[in-house]
């Protein structure tokens, strides 16, 4: 796991605790879809457990004690990285949620519209949406039932919509092109699910032919 300001000690002295006397605003955001999930402040006991247990802590101001994001509820925020703002007075906190994060249930405190929100959060939580399907019964949903008729019949949907992709795109046909880009990205982020893989771990490896 990849930190930035990895050592606990630096990033702690790096701090400007007098600033903010002694509690450090940290936003929380999802590593995959970029997502604001929260903001909570953490004392340095707060931010070195964090750092300990790779599970979010924060200060509760209410409580007078540290608290462990999903102590109760089991939606933890496993950590994937932290950084330290230009002013060292604002962190920056990326992770795994498990779970809702908000309180109310919500994915993040700042649930709204789903039509507003950015394309890239759309397309993480369609891809929860495909995981959570792969156990439903087949007759409930579309996807659940190409789970159940297995990785052989999955990959033919991709092969499929691939050609249809192909096609539309040979016969110059731009609302056939993105109604079938659609079904092949549909497909593939099904398959990728039925094997145990995500979007990230394509994007990983985009990542690191562009480097």
């Amino acid at each position: 796991m990849t930190f930035v300001n990895a050592n606990s000690d630096q990033l702690i002295e790096r701090i400007d605790w007098q600033k903010v006397d002694g509690l450090v605003p940290a936003i929380v955001q999802d590593f995959a879809s970029s997502q604001v999930l929260m903001m909570g402040y953490m004392n340095d006991q707060a931010l070195s457990k964090t750092l300990d247990t790779q599970l979010v802590t924060f200060f509760s101001r209410s409580k007078q004690r540290l608290w462990t994001k999903g102590e109760t509820s089991g939606n933890v925020l496993k950590l994937k990285t932290i950084s330290l703002d230009c002013d060292n007075d604002t962190l920056l906190v990326k992770v795994h949620p498990v779970g809702p994060t908000c309180h109310k249930g919500t994915t993040t405190c700042w649930d709204g519209n789903p039509s507003e929100e950015s394309q890239m959060v759309w397309l993480s939580q369609l891809e929860k949406l495909l995981a959570e399907r792969k156990h439903a019964d087949p007759d409930s949903s579309y996807t659940a039932s190409l789970y159940a008729r297995g990785t052989k019949r999955i990959s033919q949907k991709v092969g499929e919509e691939g050609v249809e992709v192909a096609l539309a795109a040979t016969s110059g046909d731009k609302a056939e092109l993105v109604c079938e880009s659609a079904d092949l990205i549909y497909h593939l982020l099904v398959l990728l699910q039925d094997q145990g893989l995500s979007l990230s771990t394509v994007i990983d490896k985009l990542k690191e032919r562009h480097k």
